[in-house]
């Protein structure tokens, strides 16, 4: 069976695994837990609102440490495998796998809301946030700059507050009626030639 514990140690088995190091899946790790324990406080493992007891690890559950739930989401995430294959990795059924990864994949994307690291979805949010980045290294760049080196950067920041301006993504118009030749395909020789081709 797949441990987080038996794995750990092991030369870049963590890497290969999940695509992160150890240091990041550590990181990752406390963030993805703290958004797990709000989503059960909420939610059933179905799916359901939570009405009647609190949430509480059972003991015999197939992924009872956090870094084994975070281990068995992130492996699938990276290698894809079936289902079948990937709940026998970690020694449970292959309905009880979907359960888990259907739930820990929500808990994932909130991890992530959370960090601030999910991807935009929308056009104006993805130009929003590379629009702070860049000031951010506009800010950070400027103070390490001389008195010569700010003009120069002056003319730079111009350019890239034109470029900003711009939009993301080029649009180019709608293209003008091709002159092409076009084919009537219902043209008494197109469809003798048809009819000799397919015989």
């Amino acid at each position: 069976m797949l441990r987080y514990a038996s794995e750990r140690d092991k030369a870049n088995q963590i890497l290969n695994l999940t695509s992160l190091t150890v240091e990041q899946f550590e990181q990752l790790l406390e963030p993805f837990e703290q958004a797990f324990v709000r989503h059960m406080q909420e939610w059933t493992m179905e799916g359901k609102p939570r009405t009647a007891r609190a949430y509480t690890p059972y003991v015999n559950s197939p992924l009872p440490t956090k870094e084994d739930r975070l281990l068995f989401l992130l492996c699938y995430l990276k290698v894809a495998s079936l289902q079948v294959a990937h709940a026998a990795l970690f020694g449970m059924t292959q309905s009880n796998a979907n359960k888990w990864l259907h739930l820990l994949l929500i808990v994932l994307h909130q991890t992530l809301r959370d960090l601030g690291d999910a991807p935009a979805r929308h056009l104006l949010a993805l130009q929003e946030r590379l629009s702070a980045l860049q000031s951010d290294e506009r800010q950070q760049t400027s103070g390490a700059l001389d008195t010569d080196e700010q003009q120069n950067e002056a003319g730079v920041l111009d350019t890239d507050n034109a470029a900003d301006a711009a939009p993301l993504f080029i649009m180019t118009a709608p293209s003008d009626r091709s002159y092409v030749h076009t084919t009537m395909l219902n043209r008494k020789r197109i469809i003798a030639a048809r009819k000799s081709a397919t015989t």
